[in-house]
């Protein structure tokens, strides 16, 4: 392999030019050249941007995706530029798992028939926080991570690339520095009476010549670097004003995440309700057993061998206690099953009250002339 190695050496020289300017600024022993208040501002800023971003986007990251296996995942794939496998979320497995326990116990019964309600909620529940999910990934995620990959890559190429002319910039300096004092020291040895030689006066003209070669180096490697490090801190600081841009940017996603969020959480809520007005509607086994008990312990007190046959036991016919009545207002509307309950309108004031033996999740309601069973959900009781 060809090296161009006074390339390398030029190369290494600097480096180590740098690394000494470097080192002497943090003895003392050098001036730094600084940089202007709003321009340090501007880094500030851009650092702070920089580090927030970054941790926001981490702990969203944990939010929409809790186990560190599959986030490890997904980031291999799209390393490699491949589509990761559709994951089926936790509660679209355990709707799964209700509706396949369902099928088994028989859908007949209270039990399987509530599970496959259930599994069936916790499906869509499921299938909500998927589109959740891939929401929040491209209009929340995605624009931050664009920017700690792209723009603040940009930003901290451009500022090493300041930080690396600005201590060229001081190197010049420096050595400008050291060239007037020597010609100073030149100057006031040459002003001095001598009897010297002819040989050593040339000798004292040739160190002049020198001297005075090197100041000029000096100066124009200054101006040189000067110059390179003023076109270099322009373009710096115009990266750092597009941190404003970025703000914008983060504050419109941030809008659309919460709106995804909010959307998700509605979605959730409504299916819950959904499924908390099918299960008022589906008959409730501990209501039966209880009923079908007291049903038989009365019979056979009796003297009867046949269970009474509770379809004929009539809400009409139970009476209001003296005590105990409290008024409720209907949270949501309610269409009776049968002639044994009572319809609601939402936003309606009632009077319920209970009566031994009877279900904790129902309550029997009274408007006008009309009394029936209530689902308790569907209430909200007032003192």
């Amino acid at each position: 392999m060809d090296f161009n190695v006074k390339k390398l050496a030029s190369g290494a020289g600097l480096f180590f030019t740098r690394a000494v300017q470097f080192t002497e600024e943090k003895l003392g022993q050098a001036e730094k050249t600084e940089l202007d208040a709003h321009f340090e501002n501007l880094m500030s800023r851009a650092d702070c941007t920089k580090n927030w971003t970054e941790k926001i986007y981490r702990q969203t990251e944990v939010l929409l995706q809790p186990n560190p296996s599959a986030r490890i995942e997904e980031f291999l794939y799209e390393k490699l530029d491949r589509k990761a496998p559709n994951r089926i979320t936790n509660a679209e497995l355990l709707g799964q798992h209700m509706e396949d326990a369902a099928k088994e116990f028989d859908l007949g019964t209270p039990y399987g028939n509530t599970l496959m309600k259930v599994g069936e909620c916790e499906k869509r529940l499921g299938a909500a926080e998927r589109e959740f999910l891939q929401t929040s990934a491209i209009s929340f995620l995605t624009p931050l991570r664009n920017f700690l990959e792209g723009d603040w890559r940009t930003i901290s190429k451009e500022r090493r690339l300041l930080e690396n002319l600005r201590l060229d910039l001081d190197a010049c300096k420096t050595r400008l520095k050291k060239a007037k004092v020597a010609e100073a020291k030149a100057a006031v040895s040459r002003s001095l009476p001598h009897t010297h030689t002819h040989s050593h006066n040339h000798s004292y003209m040739y160190e002049g010549n020198t001297i005075i070669l090197l100041l000029f180096q000096a100066e124009h490697e200054l101006r040189v670097a000067q110059t390179e490090f003023d076109r270099q801190a322009e373009v710096t600081r115009l990266l750092l004003e597009g941190i404003s841009s970025t703000h914008v940017n983060h504050l419109r996603c941030l809008h659309e995440f919460v709106e995804a969020q909010a959307s998700y959480y509605k979605q959730c809520h409504l299916h819950m309700q959904d499924l908390q007005k099918e299960l008022a509607r589906l008959p409730n086994a501990f209501t039966l057993n209880s009923t079908q008990s007291m049903a038989t312990v009365g019979s056979e007190a009796e003297g009867i061998s046949s269970p009474v046959d509770t379809d004929t036991l009539k809400i009409e016919e139970v009476q209001a206690p003296a005590t105990g009545t409290r008024k409720a207002k209907v949270l949501y509307d309610y269409d009776a099953a049968d002639s044994s309950e009572l319809s609601l309108l939402a936003d309606e004031l009632i009077t319920v009250y209970t009566v031994p033996g009877m279900d904790s999740d129902w309550l029997i309601g009274e408007r006008g002339n009309q009394k029936g069973k209530v689902p308790v959900t569907y209430l909200e009781l007032l003192s």
